[in-house]
């Protein structure tokens, strides 16, 4: 008897718990981020394709085809960065 005493003087009800409240709080922030992400993906749809999806495809193809032409600024500037203008002394 006194030990159900002692149980009906210290027990709260369980919203008084912080620890309910943290435990209750994770999945809660996990919940409203998903339905965020939702309307985000249902708000602002990504296009996939473009209706000249294979006219920029071919045009790529061309590029690739001659690579001196499409890659040369790129490829000059790797060059001139990888390779120094004056020969450097080693010790």
């Amino acid at each position: 008897m006194i030990s159900a005493t002692l149980v009906e003087k210290n027990s709260q009800p369980w919203w008084k718990y912080g620890y309910v409240w943290l435990v209750i709080s994770g999945p809660a922030i996990v919940v409203v981020a998903a339905f965020y992400t939702l309307w985000l993906a249902i708000a602002s749809p990504n296009i996939v394709l473009t209706d000249e999806y294979y006219r920029k495809g071919v045009q790529v193809n061309k590029n690739l085809e001659n690579p001196q032409k499409s890659f040369a600024p790129a490829l000059s500037g790797r060059n001139h960065a990888a390779t120094p203008s004056v020969d450097q002394l080693r010790n």
